[in-house]
């Protein structure tokens, strides 16, 4: 398990350990396309919630996603359970994307 840090809040050692799901169609990880909305815990039920989006309706990664989100967030001290809230609005468009993620696909 990956100890919390607490010089680190929660939402930032979760936004790391999110950052190692890469979305294995572009080559760039979830939070750096802007995806993730919010994560937060709730530190009685050992609940990790992440709201989030898709870049399309449909998506045919979502499973695989989800798979390596709960694996990924489950790795942290104090979060047993993981809650994916998956959400259209805002709606996701390349804005949202960081300027390195923009690099790395040509966007920039």
């Amino acid at each position: 398990m990956i100890n919390l840090n607490t010089n680190t809040t929660f939402k930032a050692q979760a936004l790391d350990a999110l950052a190692t799901v890469i979305d294995p169609e572009l080559g760039v990880d979830i939070v750096n396309l802007g995806l993730i909305y919010n994560v937060t815990r709730d530190p009685d039920l050992n609940l990790c919630s992440v709201t989030m989006t898709l870049t399309i309706m449909g998506c045919p990664l979502t499973g695989y996603l989800n798979t390596h989100i709960e694996q990924a967030l489950l790795a942290l001290d104090g979060v047993d359970q993981v809650l994916i809230n998956l959400v259209w609005e805002p709606a996701w468009s390349i804005d949202k994307m960081s300027r390195a993620a923009k690099m790395t696909l040509g966007l920039h």
